[in-house]
């Protein structure tokens, strides 16, 4: 949208009732990859599956709620009362604007809660469909066979998951000299499934939790695919019906 005028704008909207709005964070990423590495992956990802189907990508909030991240420089944390009203601000708009189908491809975490309570408030006071991607956690079911690790050691912050997606995404941005294979301390694994509050920093020294050493291109090529054409499928059939 941003890069239309609001006359090409209005000529498109006429056969397009479906928006894609991007999430992300600007965070602690590891020493291999760059802070923005959620937002610069939820850009890409929303412009494929956009190609595919026929989507607007609407209005990027490129800083996410990154309170638990706070320990490592360069993080921003948005409140989430801010991001909210920025969200709700931002769908209101689009609509206004005639959009009917919101699909939400979030890279953080830490947004889920919040779109997602803006998604049943609005499917039922206007009428409008919802969807979100909550992407890394996505990936998790998506890459069996493509990862070689499972769990924390795949999937855990900036490793062979992340630090795959990357490499074939924006490679550019990679600095393989630096990853690491950094293990959950044993004290915040006894008990997976109680919810506690500690400092990410606590966790992980350089802001990597898992094995970051065997990302490789390939397999964030397959991850990304598979993922954009399952995200694609659901989109064509949820959104068209």
């Amino acid at each position: 949208m941003k890069e239309m005028s609001w006359t090409e704008f209005a000529e498109r909207k006429l056969s397009c009732d479906t928006v894609i709005i991007p999430g992300g964070a600007i965070e602690v990423y590891g020493p291999q990859l760059p802070l923005g590495s959620d937002s610069i992956v939820s850009k890409a990802i929303c412009e494929m599956v956009a190609e595919k189907t026929n989507a607007m990508i609407g209005p990027f909030i490129e800083v996410g709620e990154s309170a638990a991240l706070y320990g490592f420089p360069g993080t921003i944390k948005i409140m989430p009362q801010t991001y909210y009203l920025m969200m709700r601000d931002v769908m209101e708009s689009l609509i206004h604007w005639g959009f009917k189908n919101f699909m939400f491809i979030n890279m953080h975490a830490g947004n889920v809660p919040i779109i997602g309570q803006l998604c049943r408030e609005y499917q039922r006071s206007s009428g409008i469909k919802c969807a979100q991607i909550d992407w890394w956690r996505f990936t998790q079911p998506n890459s069996v066979g493509i990862c070689e690790n499972t769990g924390w050691m795949a999937h855990g912050h900036a490793s062979e998951c992340g630090t795959s997606v990357m490499l074939y995404l924006h490679p550019e941005y990679v600095d393989l000299t630096k990853t690491e294979c950094i293990r959950m301390p044993e004290e915040y694994t006894k008990y997976p499934d109680i919810i506690t509050y500690t400092e990410f920093r606590d966790k992980t020294p350089n802001g990597i939790l898992g094995d970051a050493t065997i990302g490789s291109r390939e397999k964030g090529e397959a991850i990304v695919r598979k993922c954009v054409d399952k995200i694609a499928a659901f989109m064509m059939s949820e959104f068209n019906s």
